[in-house]
């Protein structure tokens, strides 16, 4: 499980980063965003870079997602977000800070997930019945 801290400047920016990460990034969220303190959020990453921000944030939410630290960084490369996402590492200093912190934070308003939670494929051909079948290899079909 990865950490991620996003910081941005509006909770819009902070939303379509989320369902960037999810769609395009395919990063699976673990447990819902919570908000951060932005100044604090500024602070933890200056310490992660290890020089000064040329911009400071107004709004700050962290959260932990399925795949780990190195997966994490290489999909979030990948797409270019509205807002500034750090990935921390347990290697860091900073991340039993986050992690206490998101202990006591509050949940981020307006989240939706994006993927769909269901049982699977829906089989019609079989005695014409609708039958949920679970899709738990990549062709559920064969056996």
């Amino acid at each position: 499980m990865a950490l991620i801290l996003v910081r941005g400047e509006n909770n819009s920016k902070l939303l379509s980063t989320i369902s960037d990460m999810e769609q395009h990034g395919n990063l699976t969220l673990t447990s819902k965003p919570k908000v951060i303190d932005p100044s604090f959020a500024d602070n933890l990453v200056e310490g992660i870079l290890n020089s000064k921000l040329k911009t400071h944030s107004n709004v700050a939410i962290a959260f932990f997602v399925k795949e780990d630290t190195t997966l994490s960084i290489m999909q979030v490369k990948k797409i270019h977000p509205p807002a500034h996402v750090v990935v921390v590492s347990d290697e860091y200093g900073a991340y039993s800070k986050l992690e206490y912190v998101l202990n006591n934070a509050d949940d981020f308003n307006g989240y939706h997930s994006v993927k769909a939670f269901n049982d699977g494929m829906i089989d019609y051909k079989i005695n014409k019945k609708e039958r949920h079948i679970k899709n738990d290899r990549l062709n559920s079909y064969t056996k």
